[in-house]
């Protein structure tokens, strides 16, 4: 192994170190921070991205790379040596693009608009959180400057979240979903399930619910004293590395949403702890895309976690814990509740079939915000006029509107067909789970979750960065991104003749 190799894996390690770190400070913003200390959070963020970025793009690490294109051609192209080579340098081509000042910007335009966006929700004036909108868009189509789009300009953004995706792609899938999603949510609004606010009685207290959530997590399965999990305002997952896993929810006293949200996060959790260790500290050491990593969380949080198997198992425990709440709701009609499908105002509280609208409504105004043809100001507006033309639902408010999401205040514009993308993945990785794992949902009745953990682990999550999306997708799932199995799912379970 050269020399040249060994100095690019210690610059990649510092790189990873410093970017790690500013992961730990937007985690401790989320979770820990006194409110008062946004201003100098932002400024702090700034300068390790600008660090990492500056070290990243440096002339240095150009000439590394150059120095080892015939080295890496001596490689298997599978092997960790060559994939690091090959996808660092991919980074590098896309990164030196973008000049570190304007990188630096885009973080501390990204940690302010956060807390104004915290403040605005709070208050439900989506005119608080204008001005570090307008700021994050501006920057955001600089940086889309930077790459002379020859294509449609929302392919750069994209590309941040699903590289190698463009918005035509997932338009055509998007619009396959839409052809079935809509006239079976109109098929299902005929049929009267209960909700679970009422089936159950009385609220949930939140401290039985934290208890709960962390027992779910310890079942489920992750190396010991290797996560933590903490309450925050929107549920996110984050960390320093695959023994240093940060997972957070949202606890409401009127209902268990906290647990659903508890399962996605862990899915995502466990796609970064199940990476191989010998790639952390590189650019190779962390899940492949958003689209993969949005499949793993509704997975644990869908797939399994609303199933009649998973409940079978859990739901005496369920009850023991809210036992004033449950002690008198049956099974069935637990389950009823938790899988109904019902048109709502908020995305992370969506069921499995109207979910997929609260995103094609975002990833269509992310489009026009892009290309100029809605103004910012006029984002209430549309948002709302949308919500009622996509799930005849009338926005009470901001709050329950177009600031419910925290993604554009941190300036995650292009992150949101992610969501519908992992849903669809998430179906084509199960029905291959299922065909090598027969007895997998029976085991989920007896408490056995390690099996497909880790089969997880070894078909997908072990690989980390090593293939690009589009091949990790085939390599775990047999074939490209189809949304036929997905929709053959909601049909199964949620039509005329579903499961449910």
């Amino acid at each position: 192994m050269p020399e040249t190799f060994d100095t690019l894996t210690t610059r990649l390690a510092e790189i990873q170190d410093l970017r790690k770190t500013g992961a730990i400070l937007f985690w401790d913003q989320q979770t820990k921070m006194p409110g008062a200390g946004a201003a100098g959070r932002a400024e702090q963020l700034a300068t390790l991205h600008r660090m990492a970025h500056e070290l990243f793009v440096s002339e240095e690490t150009g000439r590394l790379l150059e120095g080892l294109r015939s080295y890496e051609d001596s490689l298997d192209p599978a092997s960790d040596e060559a994939s690091l080579i090959r996808v660092t340098r991919q980074d590098y081509e896309k990164a030196a693009r973008v000049p570190a000042e304007l990188e630096s910007e885009l973080t501390r335009a990204a940690s302010h608009g956060v807390q104004d966006w915290v403040t605005a929700r709070e208050t439900s004036d989506f005119a608080r959180f204008l001005p570090a909108l307008e700021r994050n868009v501006e920057l955001k189509l600089r940086y889309v400057e930077c790459f002379e789009p020859q294509g449609e300009r929302y392919d750069v953004l994209l590309d941040d979240y699903e590289r190698g995706m463009t918005a035509a792609e997932v338009r055509t899938i998007f619009d396959r979903l839409k052809e079935e999603l809509v006239p079976l949510i109109a098929e299902i609004a005929e049929r009267d399930d209960p909700s679970l606010e009422e089936v159950t009685r009385g609220t949930f207290p939140v401290e039985r619910q934290r208890e709960l959530c962390h027992d779910v997590i310890r079942r489920f399965g992750m190396r010991p004293d290797s996560w933590r999990l903490d309450p925050t305002e929107h549920p996110f997952a984050s960390g320093a590395g695959v023994d240093d896993i940060r997972l957070t929810t949202h606890y409401h006293d009127d209902t268990l949403e906290a647990l659903f949200a508890t399962m996605h996060e862990y899915g995502h959790g466990l796609y970064e702890h199940g990476v191989d260790p010998a790639l952390d500290r590189t650019p190779l050491g962390s899940g492949v895309s958003l689209g993969l990593h949005e499949s793993q969380s509704r997975m644990w949080e869908n797939l399994v976690g609303r199933s009649r198997p998973f409940w079978r198992y859990l739901y005496p425990t369920l009850r023991e814990t809210f036992p004033e709440q449950l002690g008198s709701v049956e099974l069935e009609r637990f389950l009823r509740a938790i899988n109904r499908v019902h048109p709502s105002l908020i995305r992370i509280h969506a069921d499995e079939v109207t979910y997929n609208m609260h995103v094609i409504l975002r990833f269509e105004l992310e489009q026009e915000i892009v290309n100029g043809r809605v103004e910012l100001k006029d984002l209430p507006a549309e948002w709302n006029r949308r919500m009622h033309e996509y799930l005849g639902i009338e926005v009470p408010d901001d709050a329950h509107g177009v600031l419910q999401d925290v993604h554009w205040a941190g300036g995650g514009i292009g992150y949101f067909p992610t969501y519908s993308l992992g849903n669809v993945i998430s179906v084509q990785i199960w029905e291959r789970v299922r065909e090598d794992l027969p007895g997998l949902e029976e085991g989920f009745e007896r408490g056995e979750f390690a099996p497909l953990r880790e089969w997880l682990g070894e078909h997908l999550h072990r690989y980390g960065r090593k293939f690009s999306p589009k091949e990790t997708i085939i390599k775990v799932a047999g074939g490209p991104i189809d949304p036929e199995p997905y929709l053959r799912y909601l049909r199964a379970k949620h039509g005329a003749d579903g499961s449910l």
